[in-house]
């Protein structure tokens, strides 16, 4: 279909689509997870007054890193709470692997 058709149907039917310029970088935040997404695409439907946001990229998955884990490791390795906090990252937030990679 001609793109210009389909911007008129849609135009009819109350609905609009913008794409937001020059976006630099979008997060969505879980409780356990960050989602970034760098140079994302991002489109706007508008249909009667709602809008729905698309984004197009790659995410880069960052795992948080609960804190009551990481003072757990710290005062089981006798470790800091920083290396506590690494190993855990690497790790994937398991306790026991972080342990044990701390205790070696």
């Amino acid at each position: 279909m001609d793109p210009r058709q389909l911007k008129k149907i849609m135009q009819r039917m109350g609905m609009s689509v913008t794409e937001i310029e020059d976006v630099e970088e979008v997060i969505i935040r879980t409780p356990d997870t960050e989602y970034v997404f760098k140079d994302a695409e991002v489109t706007v439907m508008d249909v009667k007054g709602q809008k729905t946001y698309q984004i197009a990229g790659k995410p880069e998955i960052i795992k948080k890193v609960n804190e009551d884990d990481a003072k757990l490791v710290a005062e089981k390795t006798g470790k800091s709470i920083e290396e506590a906090r690494k190993a855990l990252e690497e790790a994937d937030g398991d306790i026991a692997q972080a342990i044990i990679s701390l205790s070696s």
